[in-house]
């Protein structure tokens, strides 16, 4: 197959770490091409430097057997060059083609335009209605005009970072299907995932990235999810381990909360009602859109109820979130930079946000900011945070470090009650399986934990029990063993009568 890209000994330094370190590789034409490496690699940086948003300091690289410099996205994008990025740039107020045009250099009258949408996206397998407003799309149907946007500008490059995030696994599916279409015409797809089974079941050929260069290239199809892991990490990956512990008595309890939406896009709580008992791991799975940041809002105390959510039986509905936080009541939100940290402030004054009652962190009214940044370098150290210290701003961290170093300043409080909505999302291999098990630790000592998530095979690893949000409805639990796919998809779908295991034997059983 003819290179359409090649990269050439790409470098580019940042004080304190260098991010690519003489990456060289090169893509096809007609080519689906994975790039691995775990959190801090250096993947997001050479994706960047492709797309125009980056300068190298050194090395070159051709497009189309030109030279290949792009100064701005404008520029990658007139090449040929097209990306759809992690996080949605969106406006909810605004329909889907008034989103798209906001994309376009020269966007076409809006009649044209929708016309031209509707046609492409009937034509890739990704159905979209050009008058619908953003706000009302679920995430999968979002990331569709994200997708559609960059295929209308006829690419002959995509780079995908993360795109199957949050999605469904029928929506997987249609996504794969359309990237099959594109490869099939000749389009090369640059694409980046830690979901590394579906890196088999895509793609052509990967460069694996580790501490910015390139340490490996192959086929992954030949390779299996845990080999591919293990070469981005460069060690032997241990299996996550339950500890089979029994259930204790009930910790949190939520009887028939119900609150409005906070936004005209956001999602009501319908009479949610469960119980969570010490050492259970309850998987609540859901697609995005669903009622997930409400409820893990209503939990931690940032909205307040009615008498509907107690803790050791005590009704804890009307008190605030610090007040919360003392009694061990915690809490790990998905969006981790803005609502889980800030982005300016250090480490160690991230560290002070959620820690200062709970690891006594001011004394005598003072900030205590020796123990502080004691207790963000005991973060940094058990959670293998790859920064350059504690007064690192949260925003200079990776995506996947900042979610270690969030995660683990609530696990390390010793929490009653820990609820977190998507602990690995963007997360590596190797990070999400540690993780995983200090979650499982934090159950095994007694902690009631409910993790959100839109990863199946996570919740299915680790949880004891699930239930299913759909609409700001939750299904009643059922033990977690056993549960097969289609009734996971039933149950997310909001079909919660079904011939479902019975959770009071799995109450019997660990009693």
């Amino acid at each position: 197959m003819t290179a359409l890209l090649r990269v050439a000994g790409l470098t580019k330094a940042y004080p304190g770490v260098v991010a690519n370190d003489d990456v060289s590789f090169e893509i096809a034409e007609g080519e689906v091409h994975a790039l691995l490496g775990e959190n801090g690699a250096g993947k997001s940086t050479l994706v960047k430097m492709i797309y125009g948003l980056v300068r190298p300091d050194s090395g070159t690289m051709t497009f189309g057997g030109v030279p290949f410099a792009p100064p701005e996205p404008r520029a990658a994008r007139s090449a040929g060059v097209a990306m759809v990025f992690q996080h949605f740039s969106l406006f909810e107020a605004l329909t889907v083609a008034e989103n798209i045009a906001l994309g376009m250099e020269d966007p076409p009258k809006m009649r044209d335009l929708a016309a031209r949408i509707t046609q492409v996206s009937q034509a890739y397998g990704l159905p979209l209605d050009p008058s619908r407003l953003v706000g009302t799309l679920s995430a999968g149907e979002r990331q569709r005009v994200e997708i559609i946007r960059c295929l209308l500008q006829e690419p002959k490059l995509l780079i995908m970072d993360e795109p199957t995030s949050v999605l469904t696994p029928q929506e997987v599916d249609i996504l794969f299907a359309t990237l099959r279409k594109l490869r099939d015409e000749g389009t090369a797809i640059l694409y980046i995932s830690h979901k590394l089974e579906e890196i088999r079941a895509l793609c052509d050929s990967a460069t694996i990235l580790r501490l910015g260069k390139v340490v490996a290239t192959c086929d992954p199809r030949e390779k299996s999810a845990r080999e591919l892991a293990e070469m981005m990490v460069g060690k032997t990956l241990q299996q996550t381990k339950s500890a089979g512990n029994a259930f204790g008595a009930p910790v949190l309890e939520l009887r028939g909360l119900s609150q409005p939406a906070t936004t005209p896009f956001g999602t009501p709580l319908r009479d949610i009602s469960l119980e969570v008992r010490a050492g259970e791991v309850l998987g609540i799975g859901g697609v995005a859109g669903n009622g997930q940041d409400e409820l893990l809002s209503a939990i931690s105390g940032e909205r307040r109820a009615e008498d509907a959510i107690f803790l050791h039986g005590t009704p804890i509905s009307k008190i605030g979130p610090a007040a919360r936080r003392q009694l061990g009541v915690l809490s790990g939100p998905e969006e981790r930079l803005g609502h889980a940290a800030a982005p300016d402030m250090s480490l160690t004054e991230n560290a002070l946000l959620t820690g200062s009652v709970r690891e006594k962190l001011t004394r005598n009214g003072f900030l205590d900011w020796a123990k502080t940044r004691a207790f963000a370098e005991r973060i940094i150290e058990t959670f293998d945070v790859r920064t350059p210290g504690p007064e690192a701003a949260a925003r200079a961290l990776s995506g996947g470090n900042l979610q270690k170093f969030v995660i683990g300043r609530e696990v390390l409080q010793r929490p009653e009650v820990l609820i977190v909505n998507q602990p690995t999302w963007g997360v590596d291999a190797s990070a999400a399986a540690a993780i995983r098990q200090a979650l499982l630790d934090l159950a095994a000592g007694g902690t009631a934990v409910v993790v959100i998530s839109q990863d199946l095979d996570e919740l299915m690893e680790i949880s004891d029990t699930f239930a299913a949000l759909n609409g700001g409805r939750l299904s009643g639990k059922v033990p977690a063993a056993g549960l097969t796919v289609e009734q996971i998809g039933l149950m997310l779908g909001g079909a919660h009568d079904m011939d479902l295991p019975d959770p009071n034997a799995e109450a019997v059983l660990h009693a």
